[in-house]
């Protein structure tokens, strides 16, 4: 294994250049930060499985790539079983003495967004974990269908106006609350499991570099604010994603054997989470005087599952 010193965010992010810049994700998309934290985090041979979406359409526009590595272009539901069907076809050959350098230290990674993975590809991804193959599952979670017009998934938040579940005069945006795709993936028994943002730079490099040590299939899912899609302006990802961590909007944390759960970041001071929504064109419709009981919601919601994961951090279990 050769993992990167992380000493400080200067040497770190311009460590490795295994991802090009010259892509066409939006400005302040941060799909790119965290793309580059993981490969930066690493000096091993990467295979990198990309599954349908705005990383996958804007990083390989034919016949540019950004990728300066192994990397398959699969369909939406398919990242998962590519990545681990890699991993088996090289132990397999490894096994058999076929690889010109088997000692080269290799690790396999699937990069999927929400709908690719909440939805699309979830029984794939499922499949994949259960069957054990070592390999990192990172979920770059913008809350959306971004790449296909904003359409609403299963990790849009409750209350998000998306194009498919649209707020005006009957309705507040999407009625359903957000999949919790990480107790999901920990309920699998998965070694590791871990939700983390690009804010916390440094927590989430030790998080992708924990995976990548770990034997077996790894989960983490990444918040990724969508400038396009919460409307914000792109010079204001990183204020946004403070915000998501501050509010415990999207809490920062790791699930180790599916039992052991640490809390990897807590906020000074905790931040109601009205000022993460008022900074977003989505939520704009839940200040109106009928939607407060919405915001009083997720307020409530909030609250409960800090609650609960600081219990379970306490109880191990």
């Amino acid at each position: 294994m050769a993992l990167q010193s992380i000493k400080n965010l200067k040497e770190f992010s311009t460590a490795n250049e295994r991802f090009e810049g010259a892509h066409l994700l939006c400005p302040g998309c941060a799909h790119s930060m965290i793309v580059r934290e993981l490969m930066n985090a690493t000096d091993d041979n990467l295979v990198i499985a990309s599954a349908t979406g705005c990383l996958e359409v804007c990083t390989a526009v034919y016949p540019y790539t950004s990728w300066d590595t192994s990397w398959i272009h699969i369909g939406f539901e398919n990242a998962a079983s590519a990545a681990s069907g890699a991993e088996a076809m090289y132990k397999a050959r490894k096994r058999k003495g076929t690889l010109k350098d088997p000692d080269a230290p290799v690790k396999f990674v699937a990069f999927g967004g929400d709908g690719a993975t909440y939805d699309i590809g979830f029984q794939w991804l499922s499949g994949a974990v259960e069957r054990g193959h070592d390999f990192t599952y990172i979920c770059l979670d913008n809350e959306n269908y971004a790449n296909t017009g904003g359409q609403r998934s299963s990790s849009t938040p409750i209350g998000a106006h998306t194009s498919t579940a649209q707020a005006g005069r009957v309705s507040y945006g999407k009625k359903q609350k957000k999949k919790d795709m990480v107790a999901i993936m920990a309920a699998h028994g998965a070694p590791y499991v871990a939700q983390l943002a690009p804010n916390k730079w440094k927590i989430m490099a030790k998080g992708f570099q924990k995976a990548l040590e770990t034997e077996g299939p790894c989960f983490i899912n990444t918040v990724s604010a969508c400038t396009t899609e919460w409307k914000f302006n792109p010079k204001d990802t990183i204020h946004i994603t403070d915000l998501a961590t501050d509010t415990l909007m999207f809490p920062i944390y790791e699930i180790i054997n599916g039992t052991e759960l640490n809390i990897l970041y807590r906020p000074k001071n905790v931040i109601p989470v009205e000022e993460y929504l008022a900074a977003q064109g989505r939520y704009k419709h839940l200040f109106k005087p009928e939607n407060r009981h919405v915001i009083d919601r997720i307020q409530k919601e909030i609250n409960e599952k800090w609650e609960y994961l600081q219990r379970r951090e306490e109880a191990k279990v």
